[in-house]
């Protein structure tokens, strides 16, 4: 159970939002010796009874390999840290003498030219478990396990649930129930789930290791990228990304808990899947208005807003906790006075981007009083560059002109439609736009119905994600799709490596082929005109 808690800033309903107020500033770096006070107190916390790193410990692993000491911080604390050094593998060597491996902690023995990752240490303070921050480390070690060109990572876990069941179980007995999953050991459940082999039970590893019995697990996990021989990193011919489509059911909630629970399923799923983006559909919060009481469409889209503080402080936590890059659908936003449309990404390191939905229905103009935006906005994300689009905007070729001049490679769109054929402007818009622009667009939105919500009673979805109608893309350019009008989800893997191909060398090239001679997008952006 996660029992971190952001203090929450203070908050007036009509104040324009600060996002920075809601961020929870996630990083992963190196470790340095300023952070050696709040090591070793995490070390006492994750570890209590065990002899903590001293100072020269700490100094030593830094100056002999900086790379293999990673830690995460979250708002400025200490929340996980682990630790490696480079090998060379033999098959002989003594890995269950923890001491001669790891030279005592102080990895003087690490070898530049080995080929083996050896990890010694992994921790996650108890105040931030549950937030999958273990994953990001095994994450971590993997991609210096690839910028080094090393063949493997071998470690010797811990296993700490082990003494609730010495009286009655063999460590081996042990370790074989949370293979099958009739246990769970909060080190070797994780390390498995994130693709770690199990090789062998080491016995007196870290004798002083009472949780453990001094027992410790030996896991390997092999780096498909390796060759031998090489220097430099080894870069794939494809580049996937996992996108997750929430097609979401409306249905009357009782109050802000129960919608944060239904969206929390869905993000759980997004990254059990180890999805890199999961988007949710535009103004899925109407849903909330089914829990406050009844009032005109315009005032009741104001009333609305003024969940928007907890829906970011939720999204917020949920990107983080989950390890998911979250593109939340919509909600209304109240900014000087006016009310906006505003989708927002939550990105996976705490940051968040907004986007303005920039035209504006003729139902929602006459019904809420929504003033649109004024620019298109391209986001950075650790899996480049993206674009969000809401709705409407998916109909106007000139913002995905606009988007992929600024090098987004993949557009959502999240919609809410009471129709078919509104759903299927939105559809063949969205196909449209990936011809056009050599781009994927994931299309996420509504079903279900809100009785007695007025403007948000109907929703008619096919969400789905489309390609470019290429020989090398998918059939009928559709990834993939959810059947209409049921709550579910699709989970699919796009490769944007493809996309770059196709722009250079598809069998049409419409990016390239265009007539600039007899026609450009003109706009305005930040006081300046642009053109493409």
């Amino acid at each position: 159970m996660q029992t971190h808690v952001r203090p929450q800033a203070e908050r007036r309903p009509m104040e324009t939002l600060d996002l920075k107020d809601f961020e929870w500033k996630t990083v992963i770096r190196n470790l340095t010796i300023d952070d050696f006070d709040q090591l070793v107190e995490m070390q006492g916390r994750c570890f209590p009874g065990m002899k903590p790193w001293s100072r020269e410990h700490i100094e030593s692993q830094i100056k002999t390999f900086p790379d293999g000491q990673i830690c995460i911080e979250i708002d400025g604390k200490l929340a996980a840290s682990s630790s490696s050094l480079i090998v060379d593998y033999n098959p002989n060597m003594a890995w269950h003498n923890w001491s001669a491996v790891a030279d005592n902690g102080y990895i003087r023995n690490h070898n530049p030219k080995g080929d083996t990752l050896y990890g010694i240490e992994i921790m996650v303070d108890p105040e931030f478990r549950g937030m999958r921050l273990s994953r990001r480390l095994y994450d971590a070690r993997k991609e210096v396990c690839r910028h080094y060109n090393l063949s493997r990572i071998i470690i010797g876990g811990r296993i700490p649930g082990y003494h609730n069941h010495a009286d009655s179980l063999s460590a081996r007995e042990y370790i074989e129930k949370v293979v099958d999953r009739a246990l769970f050991d909060p080190v070797l459940t994780a390390q498995l789930a994130n693709g770690f082999a199990l090789q062998g039970l080491i016995p007196n590893y870290f004798p002083g290791d009472e949780a453990s019995r001094g027992y410790a697990t030996f896991l390997e996990w092999l780096n498909l990228d390796y060759q031998r021989g090489a220097k430099r990193r080894y870069h794939h011919v494809v580049e996937p990304i996992r996108l997750a489509v929430v097609q979401y059911e409306m249905r009357p909630v009782k109050d802000f808990s129960e919608f944060a629970t239904q969206c929390e399923f869905f993000i759980d799923v997004a990254s059990d899947y180890k999805s890199d983006f999961v988007v949710f559909p535009e103004l899925f919060t109407t849903q909330l208005l089914s829990c406050v009481a009844g009032s005109r469409p315009g005032q009741a889209a104001r009333r609305l807003a003024e969940f928007t503080p907890q829906y970011l402080d939720l999204f917020t936590e949920m990107a983080v906790k989950h390890n998911v890059n979250i593109i939340g659908g919509s909600q209304f936003v109240i900014e000087d006075e006016t009310l906006y449309n505003v989708s927002y990404l939550f990105r996976r390191d705490g940051t968040l981007g907004k986007q303005y939905k920039i035209h504006i229905t003729p139902s929602e103009r006459k019904w809420w009083g929504v003033s649109p935006g004024d620019k298109v906005e391209v986001f950075d994300t650790d899996c480049g560059k993206i674009s969000i689009l809401v709705c409407y905007d998916i109909e106007f070729p000139e913002l995905v002109r606009i988007a992929a001049q600024k090098d987004a490679g993949i557009v959502f769109v999240p919609f809410n439609t009471d129709t078919r054929q509104g759903y299927l402007r939105i559809r063949h818009c969205a196909l449209a736009r990936c011809v056009e622009n050599h781009v994927y667009v994931a299309v996420s939105g509504c079903t279900g119905n809100l009785p007695f919500v007025e403007n948000s009673d109907l929703h008619y979805a096919q969400s789905a994600i489309f390609t470019p109608a290429d020989a090398e893309f998918a059939r009928d350019a559709i990834a993939a799709e959810c059947n209409p009008n049921i709550e579910t989800m699709i989970i699919h893997d796009v490769d944007v490596e493809q996309l770059r191909r196709h722009r250079e060398s598809g069998n049409v090239q419409n990016w390239n082929d265009r007539r600039r001679d007899l026609y450009k997008v003109v706009y305005k952006e930040d006081g300046a005109e642009r053109e493409i």
